[in-house]
This record gives C-alpha cells, sequence and structure tokens, in this order.
C-alpha cells in the first residue's frame, strides 16, 4: 500500500470535497483521516490517503490534475509512523488573543521533546469584557517520562506571562 500526506487549498464553493474524493474512490483509496476547514474565504484542508501501489501513480495524477478547478493539491509519500513509546496529553488554552500565544506555547512545548499531533485554534468574542479571546485545543505527544505535574507548573508559568488560562491532561484519562 502507498500512503500519501496531502494538502490542499482553493477558493471556497460547494462541490470541493466532492472533487477531492472522486479520484480517491476511482482508485480505490481509502480516506483515512482529515482535517479542513474554510478560512478567510479559501478551503484548506490536510488529508491521510492509503491506495494500493499499482494505482498510486494515477491517483497522484487525478489528484494533481485538480488545479484545473483552482483546487491546488500537495502530495507527498508517507511511511506509516514507527511506533514509539509516549504519553498523550491534552492542552486547552483561553485568552485575550495578542501575537505570540502559539509561538511561545510550541517553543516550551518543543524544549521539553513534546510534539504537537493536532491542534486546533480560533477567535471568538468575549462575552463580558469585549474584546477577542484566542482559544486552542491541542493533543500532544510527550516521551513517557514527562512529569505531568512539572509540564503543567511550566507551562502554567507561561500562561501567566501571557495572560491565558491553559488546562493540562492525560488524553486518556481526562486527568
Amino acid at each position: 500500500m502507498a500512503t500519501f500526506t496531502l494538502t490542499c487549498i482553493g477558493d471556497d464553493r460547494p462541490g470541493l470535497v466532492s472533487a477531492l474524493s472522486a479520484p480517491i474512490s476511482t482508485h480505490g483509496g481509502s480516506w483515512e483521516r482529515s482535517q479542513m476547514a474554510r478560512l478567510a474565504g479559501k478551503f484548506a484542508g490536510v488529508l491521510l490517503v492509503e491506495v494500493a501501489d499499482d494505482d498510486a501513480e494515477a491517483l497522484v495524477a487525478d489528484l494533481t490534475a485538480l488545479q484545473d478547478i483552482g483546487l491546488q493539491v500537495t502530495l507527498e509519500r508517507t511511511d506509516p509512523p514507527a511506533g514509539h513509546p509516549s504519553v498523550r496529553l491534552s492542552l486547552d488554552l483561553l485568552g485575550a488573543d495578542h501575537p505570540g500565544i502559539v509561538a511561545e506555547i510550541s517553543a516550551a512545548l518543543a524544549a521539553q521533546g513534546i510534539g504537537i499531533e493536532e491542534l486546533s485554534t480560533g477567535l471568538r468574542d468575549a462575552p463580558m469584557a469585549g474584546g477577542t479571546l484566542f482559544e486552542a485545543r491541542a493533543v500532544l505527544e510527550a516521551p513517557p517520562e514527562t512529569g505531568l505535574e512539572e509540564l503543567r507548573r511550566m507551562l502554567e508559568a507561561i500562561a501567566d506571562e501571557l495572560m491565558v488560562e491553559i488546562r493540562l491532561s492525560d488524553a486518556e484519562n481526562g486527568d
């Protein structure tokens, strides 16, 4: 089997997911996992696809040809990730929006050898105080020896500096 990670972007309009899924289905591919969204009038996404090795080249050609309808698709053949022991954690963040929040938090996590498996962010109106709130949810992959309490203290110190609230928990247990 061939595994592809692909990204896509185009002007948002009805039928883009259908246009993307049709060649995958035609070539017997499996739409494994995706994250897609409308952002500032654009449709953007990332997708993991598996297809039989014999159909891989034709699938790549058909997906690349979607540029003719205004959907840019970039594919990279990827191997399934090598399994290694890790601890999955959940991070929730909420606070007044300002530049640098993602940069500060992601740098601190990277310095601890912690990867970000999933990240979703958004803005919303602050209900009583006015202004805009920034919110983020992440699934983290940490080395097994990561001390949850130590990590929590480090993130809380950064949260104080950034004036945001951070909640860290074990993704499997919700602790």
